[in-house]
Parts: structure tokens; sequence; C-alpha cells
């Protein structure tokens, strides 16, 4: 009974072992975490359209949900600049940012991806995120941090400028750049160079003056806290807000009240399919974090698990005020580097939100805009790597082309168009390459029982024995191209008796490429010709037995190629196992590396 609540409840598994030490490291990291978490958490709310305060609600019982549900013990959970950038393209066109009925549909749009990831947990959907491939999700990522920037700019310059994608807030930037307010602009640039340094040389420099490596990292965390103080120390002693320095304003003090967004079935069903797309997003980023940090310290995520995990969090956040939620890199990676041992962390990182929520929030009052402007740039900027684009075209053109298609939909139509654009590309690419699948003639390599292509090897062929490979599985899409396929090459071997399919890289044979085979077997018997298999995988085999194919085809199905060959053209298989006796003798083997390097060639 236990193990079983444990799978639902995975809190109960690392609490029973949880010490005095534990929570020493569990203190720290979320000290730290909770110190880069408060500006952060203004600053996404903002980037949602939502008020800052926002971000901090979504900070605390998300949160906690996570630490009862979650099964990776660093993933630090909360606002994130994607799903917040897709909350206001998604919200923007509907309602005006920061009015009521535009943060009641955040909560609302919260909600639903809280029920779509955990419908996703009840059905055991998670490998539905393996459809974000990473060239897409590389590139969905890029284009999104360059529009994030372009938005904040408008921020940095104390100007409005507005748009749905690149080209729009381009030309409204450019329209705005008389209006520039120079003591925002000197604040903006201020925190990006401070910003900057703190992220890429801060640790360094102390390090230089003799911190150790602990100190220097916790002080180069607190950057973004340093820079908020000071910002609203200088808004307030100068009295900047007077000159146009557009500041945070009143934040409400106290926890969030608990309640269920306002239910509306016209826009549930209109925010529908950007949940969806939300929790997919959300998800994938969320996985691929948890498992990298947890892969550095032996330990294991369950991706299902991990589905209640976030759900719940998301739920958390639609009750008590907040935003879409999920486990951040950044916060992520710092809670792992602050020696985070078990989900507790989050927990206590929900107690420092929660207490900053309580006692100082007056705090934030004088806090510019600008300042949360740079503090998203710096961040999101790390995330773009337009070089993935270069090395992505060395190594696959179409994964290239998905990416490069996933960045112009995301910077030139909108986020939600730009990655369905990519999604869809890489289906139809996926779905053509693999219509042509790699089909090769093999011939048995001297002195062995091993079967290469006769265009990449000095092979034994057999003049009665055609030995075909198929190196991809076969269904509908290219089972027509392997009965043309097949035809052109038997119309290449006028003298050949049997076709032997060798079928090591067929995973699947649908019922399109079952009636192909079918069709193949019946041309091949009329031309004189007996079709077999060889290296049938066990459940390809099984599928097969279901059918009444092996009854009729008329032909074998063979453990191995060798085999295949042995039984049906056994004169030539010992002439080429003998074949690599007499090399020996004469000196005129082929060096082995000879073999390797040809068999690494392109595919003719």
């Amino acid at each position: 009974m236990k193990e079983r609540l444990a799978c639902y409840l995975p809190c109960l598994e690392w609490a029973r072992q949880y010490d005095r030490e534990a929570a020493g490291k569990d203190g720290l990291a979320a000290a730290i975490v909770t110190l880069m978490l408060i500006p952060q958490s203004l600053a996404y709310a903002m980037l949602a359209g939502l008020p800052p305060v926002t971000g901090l609600y979504a900070s605390i019982l998300p949160l906690v949900a996570y630490t009862l549900f979650g099964t990776s013990r660093t993933l630090a959970v909360g606002p994130a600049a994607v799903l917040s950038l897709l909350t206001a393209s998604v919200l923007g066109p509907l309602f005006a940012a920061g009015s009521a009925e535009y943060n009641a549909a955040a909560l609302l749009l919260a909600l639903l991806s809280g029920l779509v990831l955990l419908a996703m947990a009840v059905l055991r959907l998670g490998f539905l995120a393996n459809f974000l491939s990473h060239p897409v999700i590389s590139g969905f990522m890029s284009a999104s941090g360059i529009l994030i920037t372009l938005g904040q700019l408008k921020h940095i310059l104390g100007i409005r400028a507005d748009g749905e994608n690149a080209l729009q807030l381009l030309g409204a930037l450019a329209r705005g750049l008389p209006q520039t307010n120079l003591p925002t602009l000197a604040i903006g640039v201020a925190s990006l160079l401070f910003l900057y340094l703190a992220r890429t040389r801060l640790n360094g420099w102390l390090r230089t003056l003799g911190c150790t490596a602990r100190v220097a990292g916790t002080l180069t965390r607190t950057g973004p806290v340093v820079a908020l103080l000071l910002s609203v120390l200088v808004v307030w002693l100068f009295e900047l807000g007077a000159a146009g320095v557009r500041v945070v304003g009143r934040i409400p003090e106290g926890l969030p009240s608990l309640s269920l967004p306002p239910l509306d079935a016209a826009l549930t069903m209109q925010l529908l399919p950007a949940a969806i797309l939300i929790s997919l997003i959300g998800f994938v980023e969320s996985v691929s974090v948890a498992q990298t940090l947890a892969a550095k310290r032996r330990q294991r995520i369950e991706p299902n698990q991990e589905l209640v995990g976030l759900g719940g969090a998301n739920l958390a956040a639609a009750l008590s005020g907040g935003l879409p939620v999920t486990g951040g890199l950044s916060r992520s990676v710092v809670n792992f580097d602050a020696g985070a041992q078990t989900p507790m962390a989050g927990a206590l990182t929900a107690v420092g939100i929660a207490i900053t929520v309580l006692f100082f929030t007056p705090l934030f009052h004088n806090l510019p805009h600008a300042v949360l402007a740079a503090t998203i740039i710096v961040a999101i900027l790390t995330l773009v790597d337009l070089g993935a684009l270069e090395r992505t075209w060395r190594y696959s053109r179409q994964d290239a082309a998905a990416m490069a298609a996933t960045m112009l939909g995301v910077l030139l139509i909108g986020v939600e168009a730009g990655i369905l654009v990519g999604v869809g590309l890489s289906l139809l690419l996926f779905l053509w390459r693999t219509s042509q699948p790699h089909i090769a003639v093999v011939g048995q390599l001297p002195g062995s029982e091993h079967f290469r292509n006769v265009k990449r090897f000095a092979v034994v062929e057999s003049p009665k024995v055609l030995s075909i490979r198929v190196d991809e599985s076969l269904y509908f899409p290219n089972a027509r191209y392997l009965e043309d396929r097949i035809a052109e090459l038997v119309s290449e071997h006028p003298q050949a008796e049997h076709l032997v399919l060798m079928c090591p890289g067929v995973n699947l044979i649908d019922a399109s490429a079952l009636e192909s085979l079918e069709a193949i077997g019946v041309r091949l018997h009329a031309a004189g010709i007996q079709l077999h298999l060889s290296e049938v995988k066990g459940p390809v085999m099984d599928r097969l037995k279901r059918s009444d194919f092996l009854a009729h085809f008329g032909g074998r199905v063979f453990l191995s190629q060798f085999e295949a060959l042995a039984a049906l053209d056994p004169q030539t298989t010992r002439r080429a196992l003998g074949i690599r006796g007499q090399e020996r003798a004469s000196g005129s083997l082929p060096h082995q590396s000879t073999l390797q390097e040809n068999d690494h060639e392109k595919r003719p």
C-alpha cells in the first residue's frame, strides 16, 4: 500500500530519509533561488501583460504542489519567459493587457494547462512531447528570445511600442525612438550592463579577490536583486518617477486568496488549443532540464509523474492568482549548484516568496520597468543560439529547414503559428524521408558471414540469389516505393531465382506494407522468382504470424542472411568463405580501416 501511494506522492520516498544535513542544504539553495526568483517573477508577470504581483503569487503554491507530486530533486518551478510570452500572445488579441478580463483569462489559461497536463498523465501521453523535435524547440527558443528582447526594448527606451511580430515591433520602436525618455534609457542601459557583467564576469573577479567558489557563485546570483534595490533607491532619491520613469507602483500586500477562475464555456474553447501548446512546450522544457540534472547525480525522473507534478503546479497557480508555470532552466541550474537535495528546496523557496509578499512588497513601489526589462533580456538571451542553425545545416538540411521555418514563423507571423509551422514541417519532412527508404543490394564479405552494400565493399554476389536489405520500417508512405524499387532491381538481375528481403532495420510492417509484400510475392512468383525473408525482428514476426502471409507467400523466413544464402546457394557461400584464406596467403586482403572508411561514406 505504501509503495503504491509513493507512486502518486513521490515526496513520501525522499521524506523517509530526510535529515538535518539535507534540510540545511535545501535551506541554503532555497535562499539563493528566492533572491533570484523575486525579480524574475516580477519581470515575467510584466512580460505576460499581468500585474507584477501575479508572478510572486505563481511562485508560492505551485512550488508546494510540485514538491508533493514531482519526481525531480532539483527542478525549480515557477513563471518562465517563454510561457509568459505565449500567454501574452494568446490573450493580447482578446483583451486589453492589465484589465480584469485579461487577468481572469490568464487564470483560466493556467487552469486549462493544468487539466491538460493531468489528462496527459492519466492517459500516459507524455510521448506526445516527442513531436516537438530538438531543432524545432531550439528554433522556437531562439526566435522567442529575439522576440522577447524586441518587446522589452520599449521599456528600456521609455516609449510605447506594441506589435505581434518582429516586423511590427521594429517599426513601432523606430517610430517611437524620438520620444525616448533619457532617465529611463540611462537606468535601462546601466541595468543591462550591470546584469551582463554580473552574469559573465563577476564570478571571476570575486575569485581573483580571494573569494571561495561557493561565495563567489552566491554573490554572482544576487546580481538581479542588487540591481533591483539600487534602481529603487535611485528613483526614490532623485524622484525620477516625476521625470517620466515608469515604475511598478503599488503592489498589494498579503497572500493571495484561493478561488476558481471565472469559467466561460466560449472562452474555454477558445483558449484550449493554446493551453495544449503551452502544456507541451512547458513539459518539454521542464523534462529536458530535469533529466539533465538528474543524470549528473545518477538519479532518475518519471516523465508521466512529471505531468502530474506540473499539472498540479498549474492548477495551484490558477487557484491562487498566478499564471502558467513550468520548470525553468536558469533557476534549476542555480538550485542544483547551490546543493539542493530534495524538492523541499522548492517548498522553502515558496516560504521565502510568501514572506516577501507579506512584508516587503512596498519596497518595489519605485522599481522601474526598465530594470525588469533588463532582467528579462539578460536572462532570455542565453536561450538564443543562432549558431545552432549552421551546425544543424551541416548535419541535416531537413532538420535545419524545420528550425529555420520555426524561427521565421515565430518572428514574422507569431509565436503559436511559428511552432505549429515547425512541427508540421518536421512531420512532413519525416514522411518524405521515410517514403523513400534506403534499399541496398548486399553481398557476402569474403571470409565472413557478414553482408554489406555491393556499392561500398568488395563482396561476393550470388548469381541466383538477389539479396536486398531494407533500412527503414515499412508502412503506408513507402509501401509503393518498395514495390517499384524491387521491380527495378529484379530487372537488373535477370538470372535471379530467389529474392531474400533482409530486414534488420525493419521495426514495423503495417497493413499497407503487408499488402505490398503480398503483391511483390505474387509478381515475383509469376516471373519465376521466390520471395524469402531474413533477420526479421521478433515483434515484426509476431505480427506476421497473426496474418496469413507466411502461409501463402511460399518462401522461408531465415534467421540470418548467411543462413539464407547457405541454403539457397551453398556453392557461392563456400566460395566466399574460401576467398579470405586465399587473400591472406597472397597478402592482398583489404585493410580493415579501408572497410570502415567506406562504410561511412554517403549512402548511394
